[in-house]
């Protein structure tokens, strides 16, 4: 919740400019209030417009909540789903989760799964398991097979905004373990499945990250308000 309309237009319009130097596929997920902005300014830019939640109704008496058909109105084509401030500040359990990605996959939208462990449990040796137990209850409602729609956001939630980074090893043996888990139902997915990094991603740091085999990419925080960062880390991809 960075930012104003003032601050979003150059930005939006930086990232538009240097796009064309970037071979990486590149999305953009505002807050909901400047989608209609955001969307006229990516017009026949190669960056896709994506949003920071959905609701888990598609319709109905449900104040204040945006559905998946409102952000399709906009052209969205990606959506964040349980991101760790959404699960943490927020109460969204493993299963509102998993039904807002199983709607999300139902509109036509892809999901962006995020999952991750807080410090205390990294340093309880839990990470994997804790991973594991937010995969599986999506995967009890919708599938492994619909990870072939979808991407995953590794973020542990100790690098989150603290300047602590995992190093690109634990960040490679997490995502390795998140493709094992995936194939356990459906081996196709696995190996078709992007997974992304998100903790503390910098131009600095970028280009050690992407060059794990099982890192592909990056869901951009802090960084992505500065358009030459935020470029720089693409171009690392």
């Amino acid at each position: 919740m960075y930012g104003t309309l003032a601050d979003i237009g150059p930005l939006v319009h930086g990232i538009v400019k240097g796009s064309a130097t970037v071979q990486a596929d590149m999305a953009v997920c505002p807050s909901f209030v400047y989608l209609p902005f955001v969307a006229e300014g990516l017009k026949g830019s190669k960056v896709a417009l994506g949003a920071q939640n959905l609701s888990d109704q598609e319709s109905g008496a449900f104040t204040g909540e945006v559905s998946g058909v409102m952000l399709k109105d906009y052209n969205c084509q990606f959506v964040i789903v349980g991101h760790s401030e959404r699960r943490t500040l927020f109460g969204e359990n493993d299963g509102i989760v998993a039904r807002k990605f199983a709607q999300a996959l139902r509109l036509g939208l892809t999901p962006i799964l995020c999952v991750g462990e807080h410090l205390e449990e990294r340093e309880a040796g839990r990470t994997e398991e804790v991973v594991e137990k937010q995969f599986q209850t999506v995967v009890e409602l919708v599938g492994a097979s619909v990870f072939l729609d979808a991407i995953v956001a590794y973020e542990p939630v100790w690098a989150i905004g603290t300047g602590r980074t995992a190093t690109p090893e634990l960040a490679q043996e997490v995502h390795a373990s998140i493709r094992k888990l995936i194939a356990r139902g459906d081996s196709g997915a696995a190996q078709g499945l992007r997974i992304l990094y998100g903790g503390s991603v910098k131009a600095s740091n970028a280009k050690a990250l992407f060059a794990m085999p099982d890192v592909d990419g990056g869901l951009i925080g802090g960084a992505s308000l500065a358009p030459d960062e935020f470029l720089a880390i693409c171009r690392a991809a």
